[in-house]
């Protein structure tokens, strides 16, 4: 999907000149702000899985069962095929097996997932995610820059790989709620690279599935179903519904903007083209079409639709 098209769809405008350094409502920490949170393992499965950089993965099976949360089914949220190679991860290959799993679980090709893994984690030296990222302006943290409220919430729903994994640990009482004293071990689950792909890939099919409810209608195609999904995951379902639907309030969107890209920049950017909606749609108009880019991470047989 072409930046233009991908613009038409969700009624976009051109792109602010001012290079935002990553998103913030789920958004990545900036190099040199984040904090370090308590060690935790790489991997839930045991020894980190290091693999190759390209990995040659299985396509979702076609009988895949609806998510339990939403009801809706793989083939619901868009007509995808996966691609059979997930390359181009760099000193990110590390994880390739862990999106290979999330992938196969929830339907959300592998190269999708590693495009918003790669937009919202902050970023080493060497190119690799950073599982410490955390954002100085929110709660957001790990590669996924989940909010706590958010994460909190995905362990809560019955069908999310974070359910599971905390009602094994106990960490929920029988009304599926989070235990007041587990909290802090759950939230030191965002550093853990296979529960933030695993609920990153949660998050994009039941945003996907909530703003195709709300009667949103785009292309199908992966590349723009991945942008869609990001949307979500960076605004929230609701503001990207309100977004999508013509766009946030001047003052939803003056907020959301200075917690983007800071005061002074914000107020510059708002007095430019004076509208704060405008301005706040030219940053992250630009910002998703030159970072969510799932063609990055396919390999030679690519994500295409069907």
């Amino acid at each position: 999907m072409t930046n233009r098209l991908w613009q038409a769809a969700i009624g976009g405008q051109q792109s602010d000149r001012h290079e935002a350094p990553g998103p913030c409502r789920h958004g990545s920490a900036l190099p040199g702000f984040g904090t370090l949170a308590p060690l935790v393992s790489g991997t839930l499965t045991g020894q980190p899985v290091t693999t190759p950089d390209a990995l040659v993965i299985p396509k979702p099976r076609p009988s895949l069962p609806a998510n339990p949360l939403t009801g809706i089914a793989a083939a619901d949220i868009g007509n995808w095929q996966t691609s059979s190679v997930l390359s181009g991860l760099g000193s990110n290959a590390v994880h390739a097996a862990a999106l290979h799993r999330a992938a196969e679980r929830s339907a959300i090709p592998a190269p999708a997932l590693a495009a918003i893994v790669d937009a919202e984690a902050a970023k080493r030296p060497d190119g690799s995610w950073n599982l410490h990222s955390r954002n100085p302006r929110s709660s957001a943290a790990g590669l996924g820059q989940f909010l706590s409220g958010t994460w909190i919430g995905m362990a809560e729903q019955k069908g999310n790989w974070l359910h599971d994994m905390a009602g094994q640990k106990g960490w929920l009482d029988a009304r599926n709620r989070v235990r007041p004293e587990s909290k802090g071990s759950l939230l030191a689950l965002r550093y853990n690279a296979e529960a933030a792909i695993n609920t990153t890939a949660d998050y994009a099919r039941s945003n996907i599935a909530t703003i195709r409810k709300a009667g949103i209608r785009t292309s199908d195609d992966p590349q723009t179903m991945a942008k869609l999904a990001y949307l979500g995951h960076h605004l929230g379902p609701g503001d990207a519904i309100r977004y999508l639907n013509g766009g946030l309030s001047d003052s939803r969107a003056a907020h959301l903007l200075k917690a983007q890209i800071g005061s002074g920049r914000a107020a510059e950017s708002i007095s430019r083209v004076g509208d704060a909606s405008v301005a706040h749609r030219n940053w992250l108009d630009g910002y998703v079409a030159r970072h969510i880019r799932p063609d990055r991470f396919a390999g030679p047989s690519e994500v295409r639709g069907v």
